[in-house]
């Protein structure tokens, strides 16, 4: 079939692209580097022209609270509307776990937006709301540095591997749409101040993690500190531990 992966040459497109093309499909590498923007509608519609299935792995180039809204907002609205006059069959999107819970950020009002905008077409479709991805837990340490004290609360998270989330994207691609909201995550709950101290441990960054109750996570305060950042109920559960992971990183270093 042909589908269409918008985002296509970012951390997830990439290996969803080669994951689908290696089964053998018709595989549309779209992002503004590769000629398809979403959000100008710039060979758009060319794009998803004879299109079965549209996923939807983008993310906005800036976190700004209105410049966010605005890149989901309008991609996503130019995308379904490109969706129902090609007869796309399924929109499949990446999400967040626990978006609803965090709307104190701008980042995350802007994926619920997405999300509704979504659930409101008429084109079938699968949200994926996907655990921290292990790649950005340094960005997170980076984040609550001050000076050589990393300040992070206790809070419950359950990271993934993007090559992970992109093995389970190909199957969300090629099953039916579920017209609803699917968990994805890691196999492992471990408090956000033990996984950061545990990736600047095996760094060996001398940066100190201490366990702050009332630390931001990118600046949000966790009200639910127990279920924010991890998958409630039913969840697709991938195999990668994070341990395994930074011990294959630590030995390409």
């Amino acid at each position: 079939m042909k589908i269409v992966v918008i985002g296509g040459s970012g951390l997830i497109g990439k290996k969803l692209v080669n994951n689908l093309r290696e089964l053998g499909h018709e595989v549309v590498a779209a992002s503004p580097s590769l000629g398809v923007n979403s959000v100008t509608g710039k060979g758009l519609t060319e794009a998803v022209s004879g299109a079965q299935v549209v996923v939807d792995v983008s993310n906005a180039p800036s976190w700004e609270d209105q410049a966010v809204l605005e890149f989901f907002e309008t991609s996503t609205r130019n995308l379904l509307e490109a969706e129902v006059a090609a007869g796309v069959k399924h929109h499949v999107a990446l999400s967040v776990v626990g978006t609803d819970g965090l709307l104190e950020s701008g980042y995350f009002r802007a994926k619920m937006a997405q999300e509704e905008l979504i659930k409101a077409s008429k084109v079938p479709y699968t949200i994926v709301r996907a655990t921290q991805f292990f790649e950005f837990v340094e960005a997170i340490a980076q984040f609550s540095t001050e000076g050589q004290i990393v300040r992070m609360p206790s809070a419950p998270i359950q990271p993934i591997v993007s090559d992970d989330v992109a093995a389970a994207f190909v199957d969300f691609t090629l099953e039916a749409p579920v017209n609803d909201i699917v968990d994805l995550a890691g196999p492992e709950r471990l408090g956000l101040d033990e996984l950061v101290r545990r990736f600047l441990t095996a760094k060996k960054d001398t940066r100190q993690v201490v366990t702050d109750e009332e630390a931001r996570y990118y600046g949000v305060v966790i009200d639910d500190k127990d279920h924010s950042l991890v998958p409630r109920g039913n969840a697709r559960i991938a195999p990668t531990r994070f341990e395994d992971w930074l011990n294959r990183s630590m030995s390409q270093v």
